[in-house]
């Protein structure tokens, strides 16, 4: 008989990771747990949280974060057994990579301290030019179907024999994290409101010592914690993922066809639907 992982709902440490399942479906029923997660970076994961992590169905990890972003908070992953890692960009080129990548080299936590000058020129920059949330997650769909469609993959190929359930995650947990979400979960036919209310309780989790420690390396940097960069940081509005999904109805006449764009199958479609629809 196959010993399957414990499901698990929480990683000690982690204050924004979360099990997708129990999400209500449109035709009824409920996405299934222990195949799709959450999370923000796993770099502050305690000894308990490895422990869990382990024991845990989740054999496969997203990391959307850039390379500054890695090096600076390298995740912390158990060593007691293997896991899939893959890195993938949907932030190519544009303004809030920028922004990122300024924010976790802030304080100089990376391979190589930033230039002050060059610094203080792109934060400059950053405000000057500073996104919404919903105009930057249109930009990350634009270019990020590819990856996207990876991921839907990666959920759709996932199984119950072996530790192979997903985890996606980036800095924050809340927006490229958020968008891959709100796709799949779409894309099987959860309830609308339900992907925008998983979406907005981001910034709850996130409240406290994460964003005060994000802000507090924005204000090392010189920089003034306006309302709109607070927002692009720690803030996860409904109405920015509802822009989001409304760009990929317009576009593409739904999340389906956006990922199939991207190079998702129909075969994947039909798994990936029957990993988190059944």
């Amino acid at each position: 008989m196959t010993s399957h992982p414990a499901i698990t709902a929480t990683l000690d440490g982690a204050v924004n990771f979360r099990d997708l399942g129990g999400m209500p479906l449109t035709d009824g029923g409920q996405t299934r747990p222990g195949v799709f997660y959450r999370s923000e970076a796993l770099n502050t994961l305690t000894t308990k949280g490895e422990a869990e992590l382990a024991a845990s169905p989740i054999g496969v990890i997203v990391d959307f974060r850039m390379d500054s972003e890695r090096a600076g908070a390298p995740d912390v992953l158990p060593k007691t057994r293997p896991f899939e890692v893959v890195n993938l960009s949907v932030m190519q080129g544009g303004l809030a990579g920028a922004a990122q990548a300024a924010f976790a080299a802030a304080d100089g936590s990376g391979a190589t301290a930033p230039d002050p000058a060059a610094m203080q020129q792109l934060m400059a920059k950053v405000l000057a030019n500073i996104p919404t949330l919903g105009e930057m997650y249109v930009q990350m769909l634009s270019g990020g179907a590819a990856a996207f469609a990876e991921v839907a993959g990666l959920v759709a190929a996932s199984t119950d024999e072996t530790p192979s359930a997903v985890l996606i995650h980036c800095t924050a947990g809340k927006d490229r994290t958020g968008v891959s979400a709100a796709l799949i979960l779409d894309a099987v036919g959860v309830a609308r409101d339900a992907i925008v209310a998983d979406y907005a309780s981001s910034a709850q989790n996130l409240a406290g010592p994460w964003a005060e420690g994000m802000l507090g390396m924005i204000t090392r940097m010189g920089a003034p914690t306006t309302p709109a960069l607070v927002q692009l940081v720690t803030g996860t509005p409904p109405e920015a993922i509802e822009q989001a999904l409304a760009w990929v109805d317009e576009h593409f006449g739904g999340s389906v066809a956006y990922l199939q764009s991207g190079g998702l199958t129909d075969a994947q479609l039909a798994a990936l639907r029957g990993r988190l629809a059944a």
